[in-house]
């Protein structure tokens, strides 16, 4: 039995223990029990719904009793979110994997011109979207290198092209770090880029690029990239501009237990601010085919633990994702109990993570995703991007607005 198969049966042991102490709560007065007395205060700081302090971040982690963490975590998500959990049809695109930036963390980026770099022409760009359209997507991802020659035109004509062809579709494109790039190379400003890229078409922004916002190791993994406090810029100008976007953190390489308590409250801080954050996406970092190959996977335990902190400590982030293409849809199951409501979508094809040694499929239909949330004893709910219920008939689908 691999460690990561070991991990899922001590989880699927540990989810059906923490369903029996919520069965038990609803009858008894003081339900939550822990072995680690540090956790005592904690929950009854989460119980009165108070916020947490970094150190209470930092025992999230440390602390050895994750059932209780998880119940804990559970207990917050239940109560803004039921027992409903989230999908949505969507189609991933990347447009191109030529990067000028040589990230150690990344397996997807490739120099102009070296084996395996690719390029796509706009019809084609259109073609690929077309062609996950087959159950009605209800929203197209779209994120790619940061390429030294495509001219800024490029992207908007993407866009633009995209929105006339498929006008129902939510365009979710370009994490921050492109948007900084394209500013620069166009010789414009964070503002006037975003305010071209929502004319052309972009509804809201994804929330990749994040990594890591400590510059210690954001120097290490991703010193070709905008630094932390700039992403953070960048996603306060879109917020401010009416874009909504998702926020993300790459855990599982060479941070620490404070590193992630401190990406998680510069998040936190900024939504107060703006409230323009949707998703938080905790995304655990695969090490094949990276510069940090040396480096292990993520276990199941550091997973679930993730979605759980990231819902105990973004009290103002109504949803938290468990993306099945990076956790595996059976830990992203049993996250649907420890804190998450939304398992992302369909996604049809990633490249980025599989790139990386990713052994999930590259998608999965409406159904298995509905599936999976019955399974975890959960009820699914298709939205959209902006968490919109959707209603849908054969290849045609209603928003509700």
């Amino acid at each position: 039995m691999t460690g990561r198969c070991r991990s899922i049966a001590v989880l699927l042991h540990l989810s059906l223990k923490i369903m029996t102490v919520q069965t038990r709560a609803t009858v008894e007065r003081h339900p939550f029990r822990t072995h680690d007395r540090r956790l005592e205060s904690i929950a009854e700081r989460v119980l009165d719904r108070e916020r947490l302090s970094f150190d209470d971040g930092v025992i999230l982690y440390q602390s050895s009793d994750l059932l209780a963490v998880g119940w804990l975590a559970n207990w917050v998500r239940e109560q803004m979110h039921g027992n409903v959990a989230y999908f949505n049809v969507n189609r991933h695109i990347n447009p191109t994997n030529v990067c000028v930036a040589a990230c150690r963390l990344c397996a997807f980026g490739r120099k102009k011109g070296s084996d395996g770099s690719y390029t796509m022409a706009l019809e084609q760009a259109w073609e690929t979207a077309a062609s996950g359209y087959t159950e009605a997507v209800t929203e197209f991802h779209i994120v790619g290198g940061l390429h030294p020659d495509l001219p800024f035109e490029y992207f908007l004509d993407l866009v633009a092209g995209l929105k006339e062809r498929f006008p129902l579709v939510h365009i979710k494109a370009f994490t921050m770090v492109e948007v900084a790039f394209l500013a620069k190379r166009a010789k414009l400003s964070i503002t006037e880029t975003l305010v071209k890229m929502k004319a052309a078409g972009v509804d809201s922004l994804p929330g990749g690029g994040a990594e890591i916002f400590a510059d210690r190791v954001r120097h290490i993994i991703c010193d070709h990239k905008i630094d932390g406090k700039e992403w953070l810029e960048t996603a306060r100008i879109a917020h401010g501009l009416g874009l909504r976007s998702n926020a993300t953190m790459l855990y599982g390489h060479i941070e620490n237990d404070e590193d992630r308590v401190d990406h998680l409250l510069q998040l936190r801080a900024l939504q107060d601010e703006t409230g323009g954050f949707q998703t938080f996406i905790p995304l655990a970092f695969h090490p094949e085919n990276t510069a940090l190959g040396h480096l292990t996977t993520t276990t199941g335990m550091t997973d679930i633990r993730q979605i759980a902190v990231g819902r105990l400590l973004l009290d103002n982030f109504a949803h938290i994702k468990a993306y099945w293409q990076m956790m595996t849809p059976k830990i992203a199951q049993i996250s649907l109990r420890f804190g998450g409501d939304d398992i992302d979508g369909t996604v049809v094809e990633e490249k980025i993570y599989h790139d990386a040694g990713a052994t999930t499929p590259q998608g999965l239909q409406r159904r298995g995703l509905m599936r999976l949330i019955t399974e975890a004893g959960r009820e699914p709910v298709e939205r959209d991007t902006l968490y919109r219920s959707v209603t849908r008939t054969e290849d045609t689908f209603t928003v509700a607005v």
